[in-house]
């Protein structure tokens, strides 16, 4: 599966009190598995700055990658960006493989 970096910035009127945090992310939860199953949440971090948070999944591919941010956009009320990520090593071997065409 393919690695992709969400950030997401919640709307002002999307949260009321800080428990809202919670209630947001289990119904954003809940409509990821019903909508896109094979998506893996691989880590999540809370962010100080013009990001609320920095998601990183696995999915099969950049349709069902966009389809989880479409989700979190309508169900969350917030603003996201999705990112295609490679790891590292994949990355050198691109590299590797492309300085060995003429």
């Amino acid at each position: 599966m393919a690695a992709f970096v969400l950030l997401t910035r919640l709307s002002p009127e999307a949260l009321h009190q800080p428990r809202s945090f919670e209630t947001l992310e289990r119904h954003v939860d809940e409509q990821v598995k019903k909508h896109c199953p094979a998506v893996q949440w691989v880590s999540s971090y809370a962010l100080l700055g013009p990001w609320d948070y920095l998601d990183v999944i696995e999915a099969p591919d950049l349709e069902t990658a966009t389809r989880v941010s479409v989700l979190v956009r309508s169900h969350a009320h917030a603003h996201t960006e999705i990112w295609p990520a490679m790891p590292w090593q994949q990355f050198k071997g691109v590299l590797h493989a492309l300085a060995e065409r003429p």
